[in-house]
């Protein structure tokens, strides 16, 4: 294995990109499509991590970069009626979900970021990429604060490393709502199927959701099924999932394993602590992909009836910063 690395301005599919490259490892970012990180590699084994575009999706992609790659969603999911009430006001979001009436996703995933930074050492390539929202700014029309997301990705033999941080800059205690909608393929190996993968996930409980896919603030009990999600794993896509869980670390750790049981390799997307749900969509049980989507709040969280404690809701004061990190690799069983 090469212990190469590299970190440069290049294109993918025609669109600017910042490629890291690290040993066997090369990713590629998006700045200009929402800092969205899409594409993960193995280049030596042949393993595409990520959902990527085909050539003839890219132009669809672009108008909802959503299911590919990493996008960031600030605020994460829906929220009812397009409102967000937050300290006595009401900030309106486009409701932009017609079939539940709600807004979802959010509003930094597809636009411009500032690249501000790329670089590469003996040992990792990285590039920082950030989001400044001021007055004027088209996210400052929806959420009326001042502040600035940052995301820094490093690639290095171990894999991808991400760190993330919002940084409150203006003079109001802000709503921090944050979330990945990290679309995974599965299979990642040309030589294997999908029925070649099984899944875990630290989940712990399930949120009730109402038709419209909102929760209710009430639990339900796990089936035997999503048992086994946390448990020895199963199928990807056992079932069709558009489902919402709290976070149960185990061993310390919070994170969806995929081990491939042709190649006898296990992907880990460690996405640390401070996320306290998970919301997980495998496209209807379709076969090639899904979703585990590590999330900071629960979904409309500002609008639910419990203890911030409960809904994951984070309120940053002035000149406050909220931080994690995540992590993506493969390792080869014994």
């Amino acid at each position: 294995m090469t212990d190469t690395t590299a970190a440069f301005e290049g294109d993918y599919q025609g669109e600017k990109a910042i490629w890291l490259r690290a040993g066997s490892y090369e990713a590629a970012v998006l700045p200009n499509v929402g800092a969205n990180l899409i594409a993960l590699r193995d280049t030596e084994k042949g393993y595409r991590f990520l959902h990527e575009p085909a050539p003839e999706e890219f132009a669809s992609f672009k108008q909802a970069p959503v299911i590919h790659g990493i996008p960031i969603l600030f605020p994460p999911n829906r929220y009812e009626d397009g409102k967000l009430p937050w300290n006595g006001k009401v900030y309106e979001l486009p409701v932009n979900e017609e079939a539940t009436g709600n807004h979802i996703h959010g509003f930094v995933h597809d636009i411009p970021w500032t690249v501000e930074a790329y670089s590469s050492d003996a040992a990792a390539s990285r590039v920082t990429l950030a989001l400044r929202v001021r007055e004027g700014h088209s996210v400052y029309a929806h959420l009326p604060h001042d502040f600035t997301i940052r995301l820094v990705y490093t690639l290095s033999r171990l894999g991808l490393h991400q760190q993330v941080t919002v940084h409150n800059e203006g003079q109001d205690e802000m709503p921090c709502l944050l979330a990945f909608h990290t679309a995974i393929n599965a299979p990642f190996a040309d030589n294997a199927t999908a029925a070649d993968y099984r899944f875990r996930l630290t989940i712990g409980q399930r949120w009730e959701l109402s038709e419209r896919m909102l929760p209710t603030g009430r639990h339900q009990a796990l089936t035997a099924e999503e048992a086994r999600m946390k448990g020895e794993g199963l199928s990807p896509f056992w079932a069709p999932m558009d489902n919402h869980y709290t976070v149960e670390a185990q061993n310390g750790s919070n994170r969806m394993e995929l081990t491939d049981a042709k190649n006898n390799v296990k992907l880990v997307y460690d996405a640390g602590t401070a996320f306290k749900m998970w919301m997980i969509w495998n496209n209807g049980a379709t076969e090639g992909f899904f979703c585990p989507e590590p999330q900071l709040n629960l979904v409309n969280a500002p609008s639910v009836a419990l203890p911030a404690e409960q809904t994951g809701l984070v309120a940053l004061q002035p000149g406050e910063l909220w931080e994690s990190a995540s992590r993506i690799y493969c390792v080869e069983l014994a």
